[in-house]
């Protein structure tokens, strides 16, 4: 048996380095792959990102099951071509991946089924939006419409902070790249007080299966300062996602959405990501929908995992989520993501990593931007790697994900030193 993960990041390698513990299987190709998918004995990159391509080389090797991590090919309609040709393939379609790859759809979705979120409005034009901000006020939240890596998101404290955030986002209609481009488009939405935390099911397009809470931190600095990125640490499960809150986002957030989808003829198949805003009194409401596994939040969840993911990933294919139960490490797992210098901005690529450790039974290092060149491995994207860990309690995960960072240099790299925090002051 053979299997295909499509991407090359962190959530990628975690996902190919899962369905690796499958009995029966032959390989699992993974398309780009990465210098950590490249060193792992099951594993094979394959230098592939065309989606035509892609789907040959699945005829090919007779790939028995596809699974899509990034969202990129999911907007591109990666699972609509794979479909067409009768291949086995786990992910939203085009048209239901707009749940991430467009926030506006996802925004006015919620609004028609009554899905708890922020209050928001919708700008193409850069004058209306500044007006719209002077009459909220801040602290408020603008967010690019489309696909941003994470990075999308402006969390203004400040009126000045939004009114910039809304120029780098929003073009003059005499900058716009042509008279046939679709305008660039924002959302503005008020700010919600709480706690996120990361909730992510299995959809199989109408039954749901819940996968372990998580909760990622997405500020470059410790304590939650600095800008927004992809993603800097994540710890499985979430304390603040109490069984009272789990029952809740089942109820008000997953299950609403999954109907809601089906009900308007195009029905969700995948992994869907609800982040959660969490108030003190126990309410949840949707920070924003993603259509796959989160990064880092992956590595962790993965790595609790004890039932078979492709046995999982079978039940889904065939509808029949209903029929399976998903069992778990009772410990936590803690991921610390390494990143490049000058991440999130403009990161550095080409710097040399050394003292890699040696994986074992509960660590692991899952690689995200790294290559190899000249027999050495190099730093190739913004967040490098993901140190994860397991252990009894969260205080020993966080211990010895940091103590696996001991060795490990490359210049520039950078790291947050408080992965974990939330739970350790609750």
């Amino acid at each position: 048996m053979k299997l295909l993960v499509i991407g090359a990041g962190g959530r990628e390698h975690a996902l190919a380095w899962c369905l690796a513990k499958t009995p029966g299987l032959q390989r699992v190709f993974v398309a780009p792959g990465n210098a950590g998918t490249a060193a792992e004995r099951e594993l094979e990159n394959v230098n592939i990102t065309d989606l035509d391509a892609l789907a040959d080389f699945a005829e090919e090797e007779k790939v028995s099951l596809t699974v899509v991590g990034p969202e990129a090919p999911l907007a591109a309609g990666i699972v609509n071509v794979f479909r067409a040709r009768g291949l086995r393939i786990f992910g939203p379609t085009r048209e239901a991946a707009q749940l991430e790859s467009s926030k506006d759809f996802a925004k006015r979705f919620m609004a028609r089924h009554r899905i708890p979120t922020a209050r928001f409005e919708t700008f193409t034009d850069r004058a209306a939006a500044h007006a719209y901000l002077d009459q909220q006020g801040a602290p408020i939240v603008v967010k690019a419409d489309g696909l941003a890596a994470g990075k999308g998101v402006v969390v203004a404290m400040t009126l000045a902070d939004a009114h910039a955030a809304i120029d780098r986002m929003l073009p003059e209609a005499d900058d716009r790249r042509s008279e046939n481009a679709s305008p660039a488009r924002v959302l503005i939405e008020e700010f919600l007080e709480g706690e996120e935390a990361s909730f992510i099911v299995m959809v199989d397009g109408k039954g749901v299966l819940p996968l372990a809470s998580s909760q990622d931190h997405k500020r470059i600095g410790d304590g939650d300062s600095g800008a927004n990125t992809g993603g800097m640490g994540a710890y499985s499960p979430a304390l603040v996602v109490t069984p009272e809150v789990h029952a809740r986002t089942m109820r008000e957030i997953i299950l609403p959405t999954v109907r809601g989808m089906a009900a308007e003829g195009i029905p969700y198949t995948g992994f869907l990501y609800a982040g959660l805003m969490i108030g003190k009194d126990g309410s949840v409401k949707t920070v924003e929908f993603n259509c796959r596994l989160g990064d880092p939040e992956a590595q962790p969840i993965l790595m609790r995992l004890k039932s078979d993911l492709f046995t999982l990933l079978e039940h889904a294919i065939a509808g029949r989520l209903e029929q399976v139960e998903a069992t778990w490490d009772r410990r936590v797992a803690l991921g610390v993501v390494l990143a490049a210098a000058n991440y999130p901005d403009t990161p550095r690529t080409g710097d040399v990593i050394t003292g890699l450790p040696a994986a074992s039974e509960d660590r692991h290092v899952f690689h995200a931007g790294t290559a190899e060149k000249d027999d050495q491995i190099v730093t190739a994207g913004g967040r490098v790697l993901c140190v994860t860990a397991l252990g009894d309690n969260v205080k020993l995960a966080q211990k010895r994900a940091y103590h696996a960072i001991i060795g490990i240099h490359f210049d520039g790299m950078q790291y947050r030193h408080d992965i974990g925090h939330r739970a350790l002051t609750r």
